[in-house]
């Protein structure tokens, strides 16, 4: 549970904490917009340590430890329309972001599993760098085109809200956001996501956090349709998606599936927008089973249609 720093580029820093055996198979843990490293669930955690893994998260740029961007962030306006300012960083770059993390370990490849900006981070990951990604895993994200995966109006509206202003504020922000983003069948752990919202704030940029939020968003618009370079991805590829997302609509994790050839899809009934403890267990069991079914055969699974199960 030590913190670890590695240095990337001039100036600049990743946090990172590892889990688990380090002569075990590696994987990389990518978090979504907003969270830290410690938004990971520790069940889910614990779990993959449990399967023999080695487990590495790290704070992506502008939350966390790790360092946050220099250039301002988008204005609402900006954000409303999607139109990012070029001077923002993009996934590409938070892809690198984890490379240096790897190399920081000295881990060759690693099983890369992402969720939500996380999981585009492993996308990228997964097509720009095919030698350090052994499997990719993407949990309820979307391929960037604006036909697909979008957020329901009322979740931009509590995005385009004013960022908090101390810590009860920051709490009952993510609370409620939460509470929204909640499946019909996996009800939120609200004592558990309060404590991360507090410890996430108490380790983060906290009144800054707003400005890092916005940058974060400017690099998923400014990366843009992804599609084409989803296509290019040959590694095995595991897609898990809820049926009740509402900031990535279930059209996202179709149209990831689609554009990775032979890319496994898993939809789980009555999910939202969160690893609740309720789903957990199964999210474990989905990628130790995709994991393990490359260790055993050495190629790509064989494809399957969305079995809902």
């Amino acid at each position: 549970m030590t913190e670890r720093f590695c240095q990337v580029g001039a100036g600049r820093r990743m946090c990172y904490r590892t889990d688990g055996d380090p002569s075990g198979t590696p994987v990389l843990l990518v978090a979504g917009i907003t969270l830290d490293l410690t938004s990971w669930p520790m069940a889910m955690v614990d779990g993959l340590v449990d399967r023999g893994f080695f487990v590495v998260r790290f704070d992506n740029r502008d939350v966390g430890r790790s360092t946050p961007g220099t250039t301002p962030p988008p204005g609402l306006l900006r954000r409303a329309l999607k139109q990012p300012r070029r001077d923002g960083y993009d996934l590409a770059d938070m892809a690198g972001d984890a490379v240096a993390v790897l190399d920081d370990l000295g881990v060759g490849r690693a099983h890369v599993v992402g969720m939500s900006m996380g999981g585009m981070i492993a996308q990228t990951m997964a097509a720009r760098h095919p030698g350090r990604t052994a499997s990719l895993t993407s949990i309820f994200s979307t391929t960037g085109s604006r036909r697909v995966g979008q957020p329901a109006l009322s979740t931009l509206a509590m995005f385009a809200a004013p960022g908090a202003r101390n810590r009860d504020a920051a709490v009952a922000k993510h609370l409620t956001l939460m509470r929204h983003l909640a499946g019909t069948a996996y009800p939120l752990d609200e004592d558990t996501a309060a404590q991360y919202a507090g410890r996430a704030w108490d380790r983060g940029l906290r009144e800054g956090a707003a400005a890092g939020v916005a940058r974060q968003m400017n690099a998923i618009f400014k990366s843009g349709d992804r599609t084409a370079e989803l296509g290019r991805i040959s590694v095995p590829t595991l897609v898990i998606h809820g049926d009740r997302d509402r900031i990535v609509h279930p059209s996202g994790g179709h149209a990831t599936a689609a554009a990775i050839d032979g890319a496994r899809h898993v939809t789980i009934a009555g999910m939202g927008h969160d690893l609740a403890p309720g789903v957990t267990d199964r999210v474990v069991d989905l990628i130790a089973d995709h994991v393990g079914d490359i260790s055993a055969e050495g190629t790509r699974s064989s494809p399957s249609a969305d079995p809902g199960r």
